[in-house]
């Protein structure tokens, strides 16, 4: 049965590109929805930019009968239409009386499944609420599914665990040249990138890497970096790959407490001298949904509060010196002279990355489109890592399938110039660590 989609506006705000996902399936974009997106055509979130390139795309293939019959998407592709039912059309008022937006779309779905009765209408929104009031009128609804990863419990971790290790293969990564050919763990498939590796028998451990550029299995020293200590397998696999210039793309995910930032941080600041600048950034997702214009006072007390995470970590990096060591002076030196510049989001997101080492707290909160668009800013020397839990999401339309931050890990998984790592352990406390556990 032939398909027709119904977007919500913030399918397109979502992704731009969403009509071109669609193979031979119609689409169907409610008037109202071209009336919301008018409100987010100025500013620099990416909301505005998605808005703005919606427009563009709708104005190349504007046409009389986009409004009628509908316009081709192309060769074996559906048709793209504008549907102008109002809430007067909408045979459900007495139930959703209020004349809004979500209504309105709601209405041109409605009137589309029961006219086209041979085919199904689907409505596409990431508003939780507007699918429910769909079904409760019985139109089919769905969540927009095609930059989302589908099965979380494969989702690359980025280490393994080899239990049985012989002694021998144990012993030569702590001999020089503190490596070994990766065929002599007896694993029949190599990684095809950089991956790591806890490898033990009833005596002995070790923790390695396989280096793709070397094709082989290296030994990973826990070291001090930064003056920050690890203190588990994980945060030393985490440690090697923020200090390793041949990866210049990193992802650490885990949850709360299990020192994601913190070591973000301390593999910047040991490698400054190999970058212009450290940016430190996250997104702001404003509470309620409501833009941090509402927030009282003027643009740092209102910015303020999202940030103070980030100087809580870098606080706590330079705590680890007494005030006369001359690393204690050197980070508030380099936060003057802004070598080290701590800010939201937006405003470091249209900055030139040449030769920066590039840190986005809390990427669990971006689209992946997002994500896409910070990754193909990065020039030159230029290293980004991307931190975060997957499964404590603010947005209110992502979650831990659809989010910028898994969908990345999903994507990048075994190319060279990437490494990622998942923190399991958390390390605050012991409360922390039980509260984060059961609650």
């Amino acid at each position: 049965m032939k398909k027709i989609f119904v977007l919500d506006t913030n399918i397109i705000l979502h992704d731009s590109a969403c009509i071109d996902q669609f193979e031979d399936n119609d689409v169907v974009i409610p008037i109202a929805v071209l009336e919301e997106l008018d409100h987010f055509k100025k500013g620099n979130e990416m909301v505005n930019y998605h808005a703005r390139q919606f427009a563009r795309t709708l104005d190349k293939i504007s046409d009389d009968i986009l409004f009628d019959k509908g316009v081709s998407l192309g060769e074996n592709r559906g048709l793209l239409k504008i549907d102008v039912t109002s809430s007067n059309d909408f045979d459900n008022r007495d139930i959703f009386t209020e004349d809004i937006p979500d209504h309105r779309i709601l209405a041109s779905a409605y009137k589309l499944s029961k006219l086209l009765k041979k085919e199904r209408v689907i409505l596409l929104s990431k508003d939780v609420n507007l699918r429910l009031k769909a079904r409760s009128i019985g139109v089919e609804s769905q969540d927009y599914f095609s930059d989302s990863v589908k099965n979380m419990d494969e989702l690359y971790t980025g280490k393994t665990v080899l239990e049985n290790i012989s002694e021998d293969t144990i012993d030569s990564l702590y001999t020089v040249p503190f490596e070994l050919e990766f065929s002599s763990t007896g694993i029949e498939e190599t990684p095809k990138g950089w991956h790591h590796y806890i490898l033990k028998n009833v005596q002995k451990s070790a923790l390695a890497a396989y280096n793709p550029n070397s094709l082989k299995l290296v030994h990973v020293d826990k070291k001090t970096v930064a003056s920050i200590i690890p203190r588990n397998a994980e945060q030393i696999f985490a440690l090697n790959l923020l200090t390793n210039l041949d990866i210049p793309l990193v992802t650490i995910s885990g949850k709360a407490g299990t020192g994601k930032t913190l070591l973000a941080l301390a593999g910047a600041l040991e490698k400054r001298k190999n970058y212009q600048q450290i940016f430190i950034a996250r997104p702001i997702v404003p509470l309620s949904n409501k833009d941090i214009g509402f927030l009282p006072g003027d643009i740092k007390a209102k910015i303020d509060p999202y940030l103070q995470p980030l100087w809580d970590n870098l606080k706590v990096i330079q705590n680890q010196y007494t005030r006369s060591h001359s690393e204690f002076d050197k980070i508030d030196e380099m936060i003057k002279d802004e070598k080290i510049i701590v800010a939201p989001l937006t405003y470091i997101r249209g900055r030139s990355l040449q030769k920066i080492f590039f840190i986005v707290d809390e990427a669990q909160n971006l689209t992946p489109h997002e994500v896409k668009t910070i990754i193909t800013r990065a020039g030159e020397n230029t290293k980004i890592v991307f931190t975060g839990d997957i499964y404590q999401i603010d947005h209110p339309f992502l979650d831990s399938h659809s989010n910028g931050l898994t969908y990345l890990i999903d994507r990048f998984k075994g190319e060279k110039l990437f490494g990622h790592i998942n923190l399991e352990k958390g390390e605050r406390s012991e409360l922390a660590e039980l509260a984060s556990n059961l609650l």
